[in-house]
């Protein structure tokens, strides 16, 4: 593949933007970050675009002249319909409609576990597994996905969809031991989407090398090696912290809290 010039983050000042902006910038020629919050000093290498995608005239300023996208940005919680539609449905939909217009080559969509989050916790699953998502904000990121196969298939615009478990400093529960994403594990992963040639339509999970994860042949045809598996923070307190299993339903399902009727809270992939 022809190397990118410029690449586009969106989202940058949350956590996963934050992060994967530090690995990216000096990487390419020219990273752009973009967000409606602020993003501080401009770096070398880097430049800034402030904008809110649910404007589709901020969406195409901030994605003219780039060569591929790593969208980010998205409501991080579970929310009120409009909201999530708004951000995570409609922003994305700008953001893709954008990268056409731009002759974008390839996406990196921050997908999600929570996708497939009422998938029982002993029922290993693969890429191919029919989404069963545990909130609307998981509704969204199946709409984003199917965003990215439509603009695939009819504009040719390479996509590879990450569902991202738990990206924290280290796993602090027993469900984490199976999401969890190291921070440079992320970095390298966000690479290897934006670099690893013949892609046309990718969902892979973005997790690290964890002994007790729940998802089969995780990273499909990327060459990724995961240097960091959760199983290395697996302390007794770590394994003693019961908070996400405290009903049958939590318990029982990938999704965890987020598959009880009413929960409402921070999304742990995207906050």
């Amino acid at each position: 593949m022809t190397a990118y010039q410029r690449v586009l983050i969106t989202g940058a000042a949350g956590l996963l933007g934050s992060c994967i902006r530090e690995g990216l910038v000096g990487a390419y020629p020219i990273v752009r970050s973009t967000d409606i919050a602020p993003l501080g000093r401009v770096r070398h290498g880097e430049e800034i675009e402030i904008g809110d995608l649910r404007i589709p005239a901020d969406a195409e300023r901030v994605a003219n002249g780039v060569d591929a996208i790593v969208h980010l940005a998205g409501v991080p919680r579970e929310a009120d319909w409009n909201t999530i539609r708004d951000v995570n449905i409609d922003g994305t939909y700008h953001i893709y409609e954008a990268a056409r217009l731009a002759g974008v080559r390839r996406v990196v969509f921050a997908s999600s576990n929570h996708t497939v989050g009422f998938y029982h916790r002993d029922t290993p699953i693969g890429r191919e597994a029919p989404v069963r998502p545990d909130t609307r904000y998981g509704v969204s990121k199946v709409v984003g996905e199917a965003m990215a196969r439509l603009y695939a298939d009819k504009h040719g615009i390479e996509s590879v969809c990450v569902r991202i478990g738990q990206f924290r400093p280290r796993p602090t529960n027993p469900r984490m031991l199976s999401l969890w994403i190291s921070g440079r594990d992320l970095v390298s992963l966000v690479r290897c989407c934006l670099d690893t040639d013949d892609l046309h339509f990718e969902i892979v999970y973005g997790i690290s090398n964890n002994s007790r994860g729940w998802y089969k042949n995780p990273y499909g045809r990327l060459p990724f090696k995961p240097q960091d598996d959760a199983e290395s923070h697996a302390t007794d307190m770590v394994l003693a912290d019961n908070s996400e299993s405290l009903t049958p339903v939590s318990a029982a399902f990938q999704g965890g809290p987020y598959c009880q009727d009413g929960f409402s809270g921070p999304l742990e992939g995207m906050s």
